[in-house]
Order: structure tokens, then sequence, then C-alpha cells
């Protein structure tokens, strides 16, 4: 039998990028991954997330509907010790970096695109870093949650969290086939034909879970409620839960825990390196002079849910990393999100709105969102300013993040899409 190799997952360590507090000056901003701070300009964007009413939702506000279950798992700080080859991920510029050594696009920010726009992918497609690769096991990790767990067989895995985050990390390892069920925001065309175990406002159905017979669960305490944790535990499957914080730094970690959990360390490696070279190439883009258009991100379903993101929502990470200043932040939210109110968004005097794609369809088209008590009083509103976004990318963090940055910058500022390393 292998050596049974023993180690923790991490996800909330930052060892992969370089930070910088701050950008050049004339910037006013670095990245400032670990602090979440409001940056300082002159403009807005708001981002919407309208997901359809009728529809189960790609993925719900962070700490609901399992805000108990999110206090339970505290993270713990431990890296993979013995099958991991740490040689370490190519260190990354920040956009503080990238400006200081003269990268970005030299683009007026008077230019930038006024009206409506969609944020889209030349490339969705999920492209493994190997192909079938051989797992190294038992493997013992330390789950988010504290306990130990030895994993034998990861031939039938199921990853689910609240954003397809855990399965687009698993078939980017090279093992979407040992997957046999999945979340709904997983719906990239390689996992189309895996069954959906996700119900009503993305609870588990353990049921269906436990019908598939899996030899593994992947998930975090987003999407769990006390009761199914129970279930899911004393099923006998081992289960592994994971940090669930939706930051930049957290994108390299969490890779490496998945792959030392399924026994593939070597290969989360290569795509962490792989993942970092995108986001460089991403970031790169990003005009010298943005402009610092203020973002704040909204999240709607349909008519009834109405909420503005803020710190800690991983909107206001991505929001940062693309330029802009988060809207909620600078209001004063304290938590990751708040209900919206007219006098908020008039407040937050946005420049733009990013919403979810299927979220402005269920909302009827945007005359239909800017009917919304306030948003038409916006200088977003005013130049009807909105960027759509597919709703299951936009906080997924995960291994393509680099072509969400990417497809962003674009659709923000105008400027072409960079072409990202392919390997």
């Amino acid at each position: 039998m292998p050596h049974a190799a023993r180690s923790a997952l991490h996800l909330g360590s930052t060892t992969s990028r370089s930070t910088s507090p701050s950008g050049p000056s004339g910037t006013a901003r670095g990245r400032a991954r670990r602090t979440v701070t409001a940056l300082v300009g002159a403009g807005a964007v708001v981002a919407l997330g309208l997901v359809a009413a009728c529809a189960p939702l790609p993925y719900e506000p962070p700490a609901t509907p399992s805000a108990e279950a999110s206090q339970d798992a505290a993270p713990v700080e431990a890296a993979p010790a013995e099958t991991a080859d740490q040689t370490g991920a190519p260190t990354c510029a920040t956009l503080g970096e990238s400006r200081a050594a003269g990268g970005g696009s030299d683009v007026d920010p008077a230019s930038f695109p006024t009206g409506p726009t969609s944020a889209t992918f030349a490339d969705d497609a999920i492209h493994p870093i190997a192909d079938a690769p051989a797992p190294q096991l038992p493997v013992t990790v330390e789950s988010v949650d504290g306990r130990t767990v030895e994993i034998t067989d990861v031939s039938r895995i199921i990853p689910v969290d609240l954003y397809g985050t855990l399965g687009e990390i698993v078939y980017s390892l090279g093992l979407g086939a040992n997957v046999v069920g999945r979340d709904l925001p997983t719906g990239f065309p390689e996992a189309a034909d895996v069954p959906v175990v996700t119900g009503a406002g993305h609870a588990l159905d353990v049921e269906a879970i436990l019908g598939l017979d899996p030899s593994v669960i992947l998930t975090d305490a987003t999407i769990l409620t006390d009761d199914v944790r129970g279930q899911l535990e004393s099923s006998g499957i081992p289960v592994v839960y994971f940090d669930e914080a939706r930051t930049l730094d957290g994108v390299d970690d969490r890779i490496r825990a998945v792959a030392t959990a399924l026994g593939v360390p070597a290969q989360g490696e290569a795509l962490v390196e792989r993942t970092d070279r995108q986001i460089c190439a991403a970031l790169g883009a990003v005009p010298r002079d943005t402009g610092n258009p203020r973002v704040a991100f909204l999240y709607l379903r349909g008519s009834n849910i109405k909420m503005l993101f803020g710190p800690g929502s991983g909107a206001d990470d991505l929001i940062q990393e693309v330029g802009g200043e988060d809207a909620g932040t600078v209001i004063g939210l304290t938590q990751q999100y708040a209900p919206v109110t007219s006098e908020a968004i008039i407040s937050a005097a946005p420049d733009a709105y990013l919403v979810m794609t299927d979220g402005l369809e269920s909302m009827g088209g945007l005359d239909a969102m800017m009917a919304i008590p306030g948003l038409a009083q916006t200088p977003a509103g005013e130049a009807r300013r909105v960027v759509d976004m597919d709703g299951s990318r936009l906080l997924t963090f995960g291994p393509r993040t680099g072509s969400t940055i990417a497809s962003l910058v674009e659709a923000f500022y105008g400027v072409p899409a960079p072409e990202l390393p392919a390997s």
C-alpha cells in the first residue's frame, strides 16, 4: 500500500502571489487583496445580479441559507506537506506592480464604452491540465472544519458549492470523468450530462447524493445546513470541506487543497502556475488610467430580492482587480450584502451596472431593470451603462478567473481581451 500522505487543506493562506499595498503614485491603488479597502476615485460601477425568479439560481448570496454552518467551519492553516513538490507558483504582478512597470493599456477614460455591453468569453471550455492523472492514494487531509479525513478512492467524486468552484477545479485537474454529481453552477458543456444534486435554493439533495454512491464529497459551508451536514458525515462517505472565502488570493490555495485531497498534488501545482499566468496576463490589460469607476455589485432575483454586495462578498475583490472601487464598501457596508434601497443606490452614484445575463433577461430587459427605484437616477442609469456576464462565472474564483477578468476588462474599457497563456 502506498504511503498515506498526511497534509492539511489551507485555503485562506497567502503563499502564491506577491501583493502590493498600493499602486504607483497616480494610480492610488494596488491589489489590496488581504485587507479589503475602498479605493478612492471618481466613478462608480454597480454590479447587478439579476437572476430568474422562476428558475434555480446559479448561486445564492453568501451566508444564505447556511449562515450557521458557515460559523462552524473556521479555516485552518496548514499546507500540503509531504505530497506536493512546493516549487512555488510564478510571482504574479499585482495591478499596482503592472502599472509601475509600464503595463496596462494606454486608453483615455473618455473613450470607455457607454450603454449596454455583454461580457462574453471567446473560449468558455474547461482545459484540463492533465489527461486522466493517476491519483496517489490513500491521502489524509484536514478538512476546513477541523476533522481529519482519509480518502482512499476518488473514482466517484461529487464536488458541490454555491458557485461551482470545486467542480471547475476537479475538471481542470483532469478528473472530470470521475464526477458523478454536481451543483447547478457547474454547468459548462463538459459537465452537462452529470446529474445535479442541488435542489431549490441550492440545498443539497441528500437522497440524490447517496443514490449516486460517491467515493468522496467535496463541499463548503455555503451550501450546507447542519442537518445535511450531519446526514452526509454519518453516511460513512469521506466529506471534505473547503474555505468558501471569495478572494483572488484564495484561488491558488483552493486549487492546491482540492488537488491534495484527490491525490494529484503535482497536477495542482501545474494548474496553479497556469492560472497565475492567465491572471497576470488579464491584469496586464487593465488600462493604466481606468478613471477609478466606482463598482457596486447588486444581487437581484426577479423583482423580489434586491441586495447590494460589499466587503467579503468576493465582488469587492473582483471589482478592485479590474480597476474600480467597490460602491458597497464606499458607502459603508460592513457585511457581505444588504437590501437595496433607492437612497442607497443614489448615494452610491455608480457609473455602470454589472448584471448577470440570465438575471437581466428575467427582469424583462434593460428598460425593466432601469424601472427599479433609484437605478435610473445615477450616472450609470443616465448613461445606461450596463455590462452583463454569465452569473456562473462572476464569483467562481477558480482556474478560469483570468478569463473572467479579461472579459470584464474588455467590456468595461473597450480594450481587446488579452490572449491568455494556454499552458
